[in-house]
């Protein structure tokens, strides 16, 4: 029985699944998705209640949800303390430089892995041609396309083959390995 390891299975799960949903929250926001949505409205419930506080402390700016960002690294700082100090019994000194570090790192990596994943579920989406009311499907179009469409407008004309897909994860996975993120 291994409960050290079980305890940090839990602990990265909780938290990568509530920084996966505060970041939905942060897209949804930054591409002006339809927010009467019903998986749009389960973010908001989701996210609420930490959220709220915090936006009273920090603004948005430029239609950027600044508070969103900010709590994504909030949690990606407490999930790695939590998790370093089960893994070796406590924190070692002078370890905030390369927190904030991997904070960055993380926060840079989690935003292009969402990028690709979104993306990907709509060329799977397409693939299969499911009902364009369906709110996931209605989600997964509005936090893609406005990537998707300014790539779609500098490709010449195809015969309707769209390959603004392939070029946005081709630009995802370029980023990620110029700043060498995970």
């Amino acid at each position: 029985m291994n409960p050290q390891g079980a305890a940090v299975f839990l602990i990265d799960f909780a938290f990568s699944v509530y920084i996966f949903i505060v970041l939905t929250r942060f897209v949804l926001q930054l591409a002006r998705a339809d927010f009467y949505n019903p998986i749009s409205q389960f973010v908001l419930r989701a996210t609420n209640p930490l959220l709220a506080p915090l936006r009273r402390l920090i603004p948005g700016y430029r239609g950027l949800d600044i508070a969103s960002l900010v709590l994504i690294m909030i949690l990606i700082v407490v999930k790695a303390l939590m998790l370093l100090t089960i893994q070796t019994g406590g924190l070692p000194a002078g370890i905030g430089p390369q927190l904030l570090v991997y904070t960055l790192r993380e926060l840079a990596s989690l935003i292009l892995d969402y990028v690709f994943w979104a993306v990907l579920v709509r060329v799977i989406l397409s693939w299969v041609a499911p009902d364009p009311s369906n709110p996931v499907v209605r989600v997964v179009i509005q936090i893609t396309e406005p990537l998707m469409a300014p790539v779609r407008r500098l490709l010449p004309d195809m015969g309707g083959l769209d390959l603004s897909p392939l070029i946005v994860l081709l630009g995802v996975q370029l980023l990620k390995i110029l700043f060498q993120l995970h």
